[in-house]
């Protein structure tokens, strides 16, 4: 399994809705928190070793309605 973590600007007033629709109907997503700064949420995701994380990405984050942005960061260990 790898991790990744994405961060999403949502459209404006849709954040909550979004987050929703990003827990119930993508599969891999673990956590969706609301964030302060540049993005709205921030998003803890697994996925399998063979998973390209494009694909994922630009498939089943970004084509949501609601979501304007998104930035990816992929996590190579977890300490603790």
């Amino acid at each position: 399994m790898r991790t990744i973590f994405v961060q999403v600007k949502c459209e404006l007033g849709r954040a909550y809705e979004v987050a929703a629709d990003l827990i119930e109907n993508v599969e891999g997503v673990s956590e969706v928190y609301s964030i302060s700064g540049n993005y709205d949420l921030l998003l803890k995701c697994y996925l399998n070793d063979d998973q390209d994380i494009g694909h994922y990405v630009t498939e089943r984050i970004q084509r949501l309605p609601g979501i304007k942005d998104t930035f990816t960061t992929i996590a190579f260990k977890a300490f603790g």
